[in-house]
């Protein structure tokens, strides 16, 4: 890929992200604010502190999925702005509302906690994880002035994967179900749950047709790098493909499998952007679905 400014946004579109994890982004419309994510729990104060320093009004809350980097920091938010309407998918109201979730959500927040900020002691909070309005493809929220924002959904690094479209600049925030794009040479596939689902999200964002595209975990893409970017991610996906099919014929267990994925793939420039501990679990995630993949 071109090296790229990728934190050089459209003049509407502010990055408040604070410390490490998922992005946190702020869009502007005529006469009302979303934020697309919050980042990590241990960062929310600061998070909030980036947004007021914007406006003391925040609108909608878009939610991309329920992983604990991108809604950690949710709670933190509300208590700020507690008339925002937060919004995301059906199956993400449904996770949010689960006490298993939260507790694994409690657990990686302090661990990431503990890895960026040693000597915090600031609770992990899991209150409030919520979504007040459920989106389905093509739903459109109205920013004023004739900006909006509209949804698809995305599924393939979770069943509540959500993308969001900016209008009128074509501007296309991605899931992670279809790549993330690391150090400016790599695509990262982190398809947590179905192979099938990541492709068929992949043809919507082909379909979509955006002007711009923004990553998760990255920002923006150059200009022009769109295709280029969306072929890398399905050749990258089958790289992993034939490396599973390899280890099968190996004879490896799962177990023997998970050593062999995380040693090819870990590399700690990983950790400013999350724990060891999350890696390995997302890497027994992708490894299954590769197997489920590969058996279908």
């Amino acid at each position: 890929m071109e090296r790229n400014d990728r934190f050089v946004f459209p003049d509407r579109i502010s990055r408040v992200t604070a410390g490490h994890g998922g992005e946190a982004l702020l869009i502007r419309g005529g006469d009302k604010y979303a934020l697309l994510d919050c980042g990590m729990a241990y960062c929310g104060k600061q998070a909030v502190e980036n947004i007021k320093k914007i406006t003391d009004r925040l609108d909608f809350i878009l939610l991309s999925h329920s992983h604990y980097d991108h809604i950690g920091a949710l709670p933190y938010i509300l208590d700020e702005y507690p008339e925002a309407t937060v919004c995301g998918g059906e199956k993400c109201k449904s996770i949010l509302q689960k006490d298993s979730a939260k507790a694994l959500m409690r657990k990686l927040g302090t661990d990431a906690r503990n890895l960026y900020e040693p000597d915090s002691l600031e609770e992990i909070r899991t209150d409030n994880l919520r979504v007040d309005r459920v989106l389905h493809d093509g739903d459109l929220l109205d920013l004023g002035g004739g900006v909006q924002v509209s949804a698809w959904e995305m599924k393939g690094h979770t069943d509540c994967s959500i993308g969001y479209m900016l209008e009128p600049e074509r501007l296309l925030f991605t899931s992670e179900s279809t790549g993330i794009l690391e150090w400016d040479d790599y695509v990262h596939t982190p398809v947590l749950k179905n192979f099938a689902d990541a492709f068929d999200s992949l043809e919507k964002c082909r379909k979509l047709n955006p002007e711009r595209v923004c990553l998760p975990h990255y920002g923006m893409l150059p200009k022009g790098s769109e295709k280029a970017f969306f072929d890398a991610f399905v050749t990258e996906c089958f790289n992993k493909i034939d490396m599973v099919k390899d280890m099968k014929s190996r004879g490896l267990s799962r177990d023997e499998m998970l050593e062999e994925y995380i040693e090819k793939y870990w590399d700690p420039r990983k950790l400013k952007e999350q724990p060891f501990e999350a890696f390995a679990i997302n890497s027994g995630h992708v490894l299954d679905a590769i197997i489920r993949y590969v058996g279908e």
